[in-house]
């Protein structure tokens, strides 16, 4: 799995095909669906199977100061599309420039001429060019001009409802971790370097991973019954806060992590780590004393949701 850009040649191995298009921020049910088509096509023919994000996502293009929303880092989208059986990822750079193709000019100047490839397969409802004049009809319609064919796939339903990244961001907007687990296929996990805090915890023996949240969405405040995966490999359960510690001052916005029976060095350590269940508000407390109580409540019931 290799990752290519927008900004770059394409080695001539990766040239002619097929491209799976999207944003696929999140890569849940409906963009695997999509990807998964544009696999087995590749395959059929014997072609490299590539999958086109977008960075930054469009949105922060036109709206510069929009709230966080990604749920997945590019990183991260890297690892999904390779555990998905594609051959490379590439990274359309999201700018200006972009924003002022044409829907003929992404065909022609885009997927065929940058990408040379000869496939497409987008979701019925992704829309691409200026002023969103491209569509799946477009592809397919002028798509054989310049000697590339497309597909669409339709929506993804599950639960009776379209499976959707906004649908996703709602959940755990409200706390609902499994919903989001279920239409993701994972659970919703956020990666950062382990940097160093005020050190409250270890004197409480609640020791923390700080995080910083980055770009990512931001999940209800409160607490987590979470999991993290090491730079090893090694995975932890534990327990995390994820807000702006209401009970110290300042305040500052951190995911902090405390994985049980563990006792290393993270600092400076890539982790991700995953929330599995919400377990309650962020709650301001009246003393370190409160505070420890409930933090090792905390910690009980995630023991046991984890199992």
């Amino acid at each position: 799995m290799i990752r290519l850009s927008s900004l770059e040649p394409v080695p001539e191995a990766m040239r002619g095909g097929i491209v799976a298009l999207g944003n696929f921020d999140g890569f849940h049910l409906g963009h695997q669906a999509v990807v998964g088509e544009a696999i087995r096509w590749a395959r059929a023919e014997g072609r490299p199977a590539i999958i086109a994000t977008f960075d930054p996502h469009p949105v922060r293009h036109f709206k510069p100061d929009a709230a966080p929303f990604r749920l997945t880092t590019l990183d991260q989208r890297q690892e999904l599309f390779a555990g998905a059986g594609a051959d490379a990822m590439l990274v359309i750079h999201f700018g200006a420039d972009v924003a002022g193709m044409t829907a003929l000019e992404w065909i022609e100047a885009g997927l065929v001429g940058h990408l040379g490839a000869v496939g497409v397969v987008t979701g019925e409802d992704f829309t691409f060019g200026k002023g969103r004049s491209g569509n799946a009809d477009v592809l397919r319609e002028d798509g054989p001009r310049f000697g590339l064919t497309a597909r669409a796939v339709g929506p993804v339903t599950l639960e009776g409802e379209v499976v959707s990244s906004s649908r996703i961001r709602d959940a755990l907007i409200s706390g609902d971790c499994e919903t989001a687990t279920r239409l993701l296929t994972r659970p919703f996990a956020m990666r950062g370097t382990v940097q160093h805090g005020d050190k409250v915890g270890r004197t409480i023996n609640f020791p923390t991973a700080n995080l910083d949240i980055g770009m990512y969405l931001r999940p209800r405040y409160g607490i987590y019954a979470v999991t993290g995966r090491l730079a090893d490999g090694r995975v932890l359960k534990g327990a995390a806060n994820l807000g702006i510690r209401p009970t110290f001052d300042p305040p500052k916005e951190l995911l902090e992590p405390h994985f049980f029976d563990f006792s290393g060095d993270l600092y400076g350590q890539e982790i991700e780590v995953a929330f599995h269940h919400f377990l309650r508000p962020e709650a301001k407390f009246d003393g370190l004393d409160a505070l420890v109580a409930q933090m090792a409540l905390d910690c009980d019931e995630a023991r046991r949701l984890l199992g």
